[in-house]
């Protein structure tokens, strides 16, 4: 590991993801390369009467097979995820929970939690009477379950975190793991993301909103951030979760490491339950702070993993951002977006992004903007259209901006990888 690392810096050293494009990391991280969408036509209930009936589900995963019948029909799906991507994390990190237990916290956030759960049980009340209600719905739907479920799972004894900053939640997971291994709380954080809230309430919410995509007849070319004809971004479920430990005890037990979690910060737009600050001021400052924070220039950083869900406003402001926190910089720095592909994942979103740039790191390769086929002159960064890039990574940064003006950014760097 690099000399510059101290024995409390938090390097990743394990990676786990089931998203909509592969039921793995690498699987996931072959198709971001390829462009490949993740998007289509939502199967897991009838959505012929809703104005959007596109999504980005995760096909094809078998929580029984995962977990056994009784212990999926007991939890949610949100968590059956998280589990999932958990257990991969740890295997690739070849970690040993078991060794020290208490030593080992769980960051595992869900901006949602079990929202299907909840439209199931409703209509269970509505149409059959209290006592149709399942006994496990609450604990299965509350939004700290995909962190305590994985807990319970690995047999994790330390602190336990859970929680809801809307699209910057998988991101803030990342924060929140730097803190407790700085802080000497934990030697290893299970950090990141779960969401599975595709379900009919939600889409039928966000699409009288207004920020959903409504290109149902062309769903693979519906994700489409930064480009001129974008119409919303796509709705999503997954997981992704990073092992993240203090660099003295992965150098301890020989674990090779992605990267190091170098910095980050949060601020808040102050501004609207939904809509970001127009001037992009705060999610501007967010990016400075955590560069600062990172000891890093922003003539240092060799890519952005762009928040980029696809809407107008979206998009346009998180331009102004990069700019305004970049300066001269940003007409050299290459941006993209994964929820070009793989639609928004809510929870999970920052959590991909922090992968994303760590395997970039690793493999000098930058995932593109997938639909990026129109200029905007309002969105005029190096969006990296269509193809991937190759290019060599030392420095990138996440950004992650959610509702009610939440913003989260932060910084990955090459330092401790190998």
């Amino acid at each position: 590991m690099s000399p510059r690392l101290t024995d409390g810096d938090p390097v990743v050293t394990g990676l786990g993801a089931i998203t909509p494009v592969g039921h793995s990391a690498p699987a996931t991280w072959d198709a971001l390369l390829a462009g490949r969408s993740g998007v289509g036509p939502i199967a897991s209930f009838d959505a012929s009467g809703l104005p959007v009936r596109i999504a980005a589900e995760v096909r094809g995963f078998d929580a029984e097979a995962l977990l056994g019948p009784k212990r999926a029909r007991r939890s949610a799906r949100v968590s059956h995820l998280g589990i999932a991507a958990a257990r991969e994390a740890v295997a690739d990190a070849g970690l040993d929970v078991g060794a020290a237990p208490e030593r080992v916290a769980v960051a595992l956030n869900s901006a949602i939690g079990g929202a299907p759960e909840t439209g199931a049980n409703v209509e269970a009340l509505l149409t059959a009477g209290p006592r149709a209600v399942s006994p496990y719905y609450v604990p299965a739907m509350i939004p700290n379950m995909p962190a305590c479920e994985v807990a319970i799972d690995l047999g994790a004894h330390g602190p336990v975190s859970a929680s809801a900053a809307a699209c910057a939640s998988g991101t803030y997971a990342l924060l929140e793991a730097r803190r407790l291994i700085l802080g000497g709380e934990a030697d290893v954080v299970l950090a990141g993301g779960a969401d599975a809230g595709i379900a009919a309430t939600m889409l039928a919410g966000l699409a009288n909103m207004g920020p959903l995509s409504q290109r149902n007849d062309a769903p693979e070319e519906a994700s489409r951030p930064f480009d001129a004809d974008r119409d919303g971004f796509v709705f999503g479920e997954g997981a992704v979760v990073l092992v993240v430990e203090s660099a003295a005890h992965a150098r301890a037990r020989g674990a090779r490491a992605y990267g190091t979690v170098a910095g980050g910060a949060l601020t808040a737009d102050a501004f609207h339950i939904s809509a970001p600050e127009p001037s992009g001021a705060y999610a501007a400052r967010a990016i400075e702070l955590a560069l600062e924070r990172a000891g890093v220039r922003p003539e240092e950083v060799d890519y952005v993993c762009a928040h980029g869900t696809g809407t107008r406003a979206n998009d346009a402001i998180e331009t102004r951002a990069i700019r305004t926190a970049f300066g001269a910089a940003a007409d050299h720095v290459p941006v993209s977006s994964p929820k070009s592909m793989v639609g928004h994942l809510i929870g999970a979103a920052g959590a991909l992004s922090a992968m994303a740039c760590l395997l970039a790191i690793r493999d000098g390769v930058l995932p593109p903007t997938a639909n990026l086929h129109t200029a905007d002159p309002d969105c005029d960064l190096d969006y990296i259209p269509l193809h991937a890039r190759r290019a060599p990574v030392r420095t990138a940064v996440a950004n992650a901006f959610g509702f009610g003006g939440q913003n989260c950014v932060i910084v990955l760097s090459a330092d401790g990888a190998g």
